[in-house]
């Protein structure tokens, strides 16, 4: 007769398949997030989000004017650079004022996620015997990775909008038209991480299952092969009859 098997044998193997498989996708996770804060935190500092157009009377020039967020600056032909901070909010154009509050929204909306995010991997040591509990930090994290996406976009875009408008205003004199900076160009980055990211953890968040989900779907595919190995085992009709005869 076939040995069974003993409880013992049977515990091991179901504790081993129990056991989550190293989570490399959750340690990507975290890189992106801390790229996307620095990202975040560089954009919302860098002077550069409007520069100088050299077209026109303004195409042979000895210096660039930058704008930002917080302050404009000069960058002389020498590569020498002159920034001052602005006098009062209210001289700033109204896609620069809204860059403003939503950049820092950004930026605080970024590290709360990275907090939750480092409270719900799987190596972490909080909510260890909670997964269901995990999983709604992860996932928390991951919603946030996407607000901090269309704050972070929706600045960027207003003022790419409002330069390009501005570019094509015939109204507008050649040394009142400015051109793209690279902190846009940045910015357009960091957004696409941080969507990558949020989509990455609640994905992860989805197919993560709690403990007890996995138990009953190891019992159950147990029962099946059991039953599976018994119908097998079952002599047919046909042959207990070529045996009695």
């Amino acid at each position: 007769p076939r040995p069974s098997i003993t409880w013992p044998l049977l515990i091991s193997l179901t504790s081993s398949k129990l056991k989550p498989p190293p989570a490399k996708v959750e340690i990507l996770a975290v890189v992106l997030g801390v790229i996307c804060l620095a990202g975040t935190m560089a954009i919302t500092a860098l002077p550069t989000w409007k520069v100088t157009a050299f077209i026109g009377a303004n195409l042979i020039v000895m210096e660039e004017l930058q704008e930002g967020l917080w302050m404009n600056c000069i960058r002389h032909a020498n590569f020498r650079m002159q920034c001052k901070a602005y006098d009062s909010v209210l001289i700033l154009p109204g896609d620069l004022q809204a860059g403003r509050g939503l950049m820092c929204l950004s930026i605080t909306l970024i590290i709360f996620a990275i907090i939750l995010m480092s409270c719900g991997l799987q190596q972490s040591s909080l909510c260890q015997d909670n997964m269901k509990k995990k999983n709604s930090i992860l996932a928390a994290g991951g919603s946030l990775y996407l607000v901090s996406f269309l704050t972070t976009l929706i600045p960027v875009c207003w003022v790419s909008h409002s330069i390009i408008t501005d570019f094509y205003n015939p109204t507008l004199g050649d040394f009142q038209k400015r051109e793209l900076g690279s902190a846009l160009y940045i910015g357009w980055a960091t957004s696409v991480l941080l969507l990558i990211t949020g989509v990455i953890l609640l994905t992860r968040c989805s197919k993560r299952k709690i403990p007890e989900e996995q138990y009953y779907a190891v019992e159950e595919s147990n029962v099946q092969d059991k039953n599976s190995i018994s119908f097998a085992k079952t002599p047919s009709s046909i042959h207990k009859n070529q045996v009695y005869v």
